[in-house]
């Protein structure tokens, strides 16, 4: 055993003895089903800042009448209710998903997209790629990981961790350039991005602002659009725009020297635009950005032990075949919430080998449907729903 590993088995063995289940008075041990193939059930949790109350969903991706999807409300930089998110869909249950550009403060006049950060998968269709390290919003992954890093549901039917790298480029008649970012809220530096339909109606003026290691940084000034339809270019503007844009359409976005590799481009101009997201492994299906925090049963080293909030999170079993997601009650009494360290722990305990951590606080919802409409079964640690870019969906097939 190398002295990674030691440090891994060492540390899983001291979470495993933190983690200590308790059922609340009048809850079922076993939970109730939602639907078949899905099951719901609570039980608290004792971690070092108090007692914490877990919402658990378990999903048999076996069960060819169960599918697990990505919630969205239609664009990328875009937010709602996760109640909301899986009434409109149909789901029969569903979790909050990635963390997202909540506010934007450090920039003023600049809007806040509400887009999330990592990768996003949708109906085996690339959503969006993931902003730069520096550009995210949360807390800090674990040592090692990266920003690419995704759970989900691959092609197979089985859930698995991985991450998405962004592959695309750019061709004009003066050379061919690496495409820098999909339909993002922040693009790497001297870089161009594509943003498509499913961006949205919000203003791109996010993207150019920051730079790769400093969230806060100031905007480029220097930047240039160029929209782009059945491989020639239909308009050029300076700087970012906003509006929707056309579904055969595709808006080229550069700042710094990107922008200078725009700035010859003039109507008519011929442009090729080719993209993906490219894991790896097998095609995920539907994919979510976060980082992990189990990788082979075992605890990943540097998991965060000191801060203790509500969270949601995502874990899957030997196999991939049983998806376990997880929501932290916000009430009052349950409101200290586990730390990152405990949050492994638990998804371990329940026997999940893989586990990945989502948004949390007050983005922290799980809701179930019943025959009178979805349920929130979680209490938003705010007092009420906050909006979110997207969450976990899961669904009834006949």
């Amino acid at each position: 055993m190398d002295r990674r590993s030691a440090v891994v088995a060492s540390c899983g063995a001291v979470f495993a003895l933190l983690t200590v289940f308790v059922t609340p008075a009048g809850a079922a041990p076993d939970g109730s089903a939602v639907v078949r193939g899905v099951r719901y059930r609570q039980f608290d949790v004792a971690g070092a800042a108090g007692t914490a109350r877990v919402h658990l969903l378990t999903v048999d991706l076996g069960d060819r009448h169960v599918r697990v999807r990505l919630l969205h409300p239609g664009a990328v930089a875009a937010r709602e209710t996760v109640s909301r998110l899986a009434e409109t869909a149909g789901a029969v249950a569903g979790v909050n998903g990635d963390f997202f550009d909540i506010t934007e403060t450090q920039h003023p006049g600049v809007e806040a997209t509400g887009a999330s950060v990592g990768p996003a998968v949708a109906d085996g269709r690339a959503m969006k790629a993931a902003v730069p390290p520096g550009q995210r919003f949360g807390p800090a992954p674990p040592p090692g990981t990266t920003g690419r890093e995704v759970f989900g549901v691959g092609v197979d039917r089985r859930a698995r961790p991985g991450r998405l790298r962004l592959v695309g480029s750019v061709r004009t008649a003066t050379g061919t350039f690496p495409l820098g970012g999909l339909n993002q809220y922040a693009l790497p530096q001297d870089s161009i991005g594509a943003f498509t339909m499913w961006w949205g109606t919000v203003s791109r003026a996010r993207a150019v602002c920051g730079t790769d290691t400093d969230r806060a940084a100031g905007c480029d000034t220097d930047a240039r659009e160029v929209a782009v339809r059945a491989g020639r270019v239909v308009s050029v503007s300076e700087g970012p725009g906003a509006g929707p844009i056309a579904p055969d359409t595709t808006v080229l976005l550069g700042r710094g020297s990107g922008a200078r590799r725009l700035a010859g481009l003039s109507v008519g101009d011929r442009v090729r635009v080719r993209y993906g997201l490219v894991s790896g492994s097998v095609p995920y299906a539907f994919a979510i950005g976060g980082f992990p925090v189990l990788s082979g049963g075992e605890p990943l080293p540097g998991l965060d032990d000191r801060v203790s909030a509500v969270r949601t999170a995502v874990g899957v079993t030997p196999g991939g075949r049983r998806l376990l997601l997880l929501a932290l009650d916000g009430s009052a009494d349950y409101r200290s919430g586990l730390t990152v360290a405990e949050e492994a722990a638990t998804l371990r305990t329940l026997g999940a080998a893989e586990g990945f951590n989502l948004d949390g606080g007050g983005s922290t919802e799980l809701v179930t449907r019943e025959r009178g409409g979805i349920v929130i079964r979680s209490h938003p640690s705010g007092g009420a729903e906050r909006p979110v870019p997207n969450g976990i969906g899961v669904f009834a097939v006949p």
